[in-house]
């Protein structure tokens, strides 16, 4: 499933994030971060449900300090649902795969 998540940094950002055709979920999250690390097989889990019609990946704010600034992150996990490159939905703290199924769900309509 993991392979089904893709890992998005600063300098690609633009392209496989802003540019994507498909609305992208993007997790926020660092390696110090145990919600972090608790909400990966949910993330992992939607990557392969809606695989085709969603992009997933993540976001290490640690390595990556310039996306975060320029949306604001200021809690880890903070995921955003980005569709034609506008933010149009987001989440902060940990969130289970059913919450996560019914915000992608809305975000997909």
């Amino acid at each position: 499933m993991a392979d089904k998540v893709a890992h998005f940094n600063d300098q690609s950002w633009d392209t496989d994030v802003l540019g994507s055709k498909q609305p992208v979920l993007v997790d926020f999250w660092a390696s110090w971060c145990a919600p972090c690390h608790a909400m990966t097989p949910a993330i992992e889990a939607v990557a392969e449900m809606y695989d085709g019609r969603l992009r997933v990946g993540k976001l290490n704010v640690e390595d990556n300090p310039d996306v975060p600034y320029r949306y604001s992150i200021s809690a880890l996990p903070t995921l955003l649902i980005l569709k034609d490159g506008r933010v149009a939905d987001q989440r902060i703290g940990l969130v289970s795969k059913n919450e996560l199924v019914k915000i992608i769900d809305s975000n997909l309509e």
